[in-house]
């Protein structure tokens, strides 16, 4: 499976974003998606998880309550909703997948080219 994330920008603290990742290639419904982030001088870290068929959705900490994940499935196409953004959320985003339920990077096997989001003060 291709991945194809967009959506970054600039944005100030308190802002909102809504980040895509559009999947082609083989089909994907069994599939885990997740996304991860990576800022500069640090690992890449999880973010949000969301199978497939809309189940097993999984948050990290620093997001809950602020990030959203869902999937449209008739287009293919996982989305995370980004809302009182934070200086700390900047960081690239990547969209990916995974043939297990999981939140660990080491697991997904397919990633997207990541998408750039900054967070103003």
């Amino acid at each position: 499976v291709q991945l194809q994330a967009s959506g970054g920008g600039l944005v100030q603290a308190g802002g909102s974003l809504r980040l895509s990742c559009t999947a082609s290639g083989r089909t994907f419904g069994s599939y885990c998606m997740g996304w991860f982030r990576q800022a500069p001088g640090k690992e890449r870290e999880f973010v949000a998880r969301i199978k497939w068929s809309g189940g097993s959705i999984n948050y990290a900490d620093s997001v809950k309550g602020r990030f959203a994940v869902s999937r449209d499935s008739t287009e293919s196409t996982v989305y995370l909703q980004m809302n009182s953004l934070m200086p700390e959320d900047t960081a690239v985003y990547y969209c990916a997948s995974s043939l297990i339920v999981t939140t660990r990077p080491a697991d997904f096997n397919s990633w997207g080219q990541g998408t750039l989001v900054t967070v103003s003060s």
